[in-house]
């Protein structure tokens, strides 16, 4: 396959404007996330698209690729396939978010995985989720949880507490977090960025829906976790701590 990553980077965060900016370590967090993501040795080209100038000239100036995207976009999804026009040669294309720079090979492998297993011609689109474990976090608003068909396919994103265990006496399922990391066929990426949110994706603001709206399938691959990325502030402070342990 040949397969790219591209990394949608928005600069003004709602959260955290400017986030991807800021410094971790000696490098920014957009630059590290490229260098991450590059370093994996996954993808034939690792671009970074982007509304900013301040960015473009941070990646391109250490040696990176990057481009501009045009267009106002609801999502990193619909920004990305703005790109994707631009390399019709991709077979793959993974959405690597802009503010992940701990990113690593294992997980974006397993997504990679999906579309040379039997059966891949069906698949199109691949995501990641990890168990829930944490009380507060099943009942996060913040932490989308997905269920699945018995062959691993999406059945539900959703911000709120899925599935619900009427009789946990009884009978009690085990619980995942979505982690919004996405291998898309290329065609398929396109043909999302075509379609307008529908009234699922609108009200809970989750882009994801979007594909199951339109009957797209989605194979999610468990992964035990996956690094956090940096949302606000407070996530940036623990990353300087991750670098530079006391």
């Amino acid at each position: 396959m040949y397969t790219i990553a591209l990394i949608p980077a928005r600069y003004a965060s709602e959260r955290f404007p400017g986030k991807l900016m800021q410094k971790l370590g000696d490098e920014t967090v957009i630059l590290r996330t490229w260098r991450a993501t590059l370093e994996t040795g996954l993808f034939r080209k690792v671009v970074v698209v982007t509304d900013s100038q301040e960015i473009y000239r941070e990646i391109v100036s250490h040696g990176g690729e990057a481009r501009m995207s045009t267009g106002k976009h609801l999502c990193g999804s619909d920004r990305i396939a703005e790109a994707a026009a631009h390399y019709p040669q991709a077979d793959v294309i993974i959405n690597v978010q802009g503010d992940e720079p701990f990113t690593s090979a294992g997980p974006l492998k397993a997504l990679l995985g999906v579309f040379e297993e039997p059966g891949a011609e069906s698949v199109d689109v691949a995501s990641l989720m990890s168990p829930l474990g944490d009380p507060g976090e099943f009942d996060n608003p913040n932490v989308v949880k997905v269920v699945t068909d018995r062959q691993g396919f999406a059945l539900l994103f959703s911000r709120a507490p899925i599935p619900y265990t009427r009789d946990p006496e009884e009978y009690k399922t085990k619980a995942f977090r979505h982690i919004g990391v996405y291998a898309f066929r290329r065609e398929a990426l396109l043909r999302f960025a075509s379609l307008a949110p529908g009234p699922l994706e609108l009200s809970e603001k989750l882009e994801n829906l979007r594909f199951l709206e339109y009957n797209m399938r989605v194979k999610m691959v468990e992964v035990p976790g996956y690094t956090r990325g940096i949302d606000v502030p407070k996530d940036l402070e623990e990353a300087r701590k991750m670098l530079n342990p006391a």
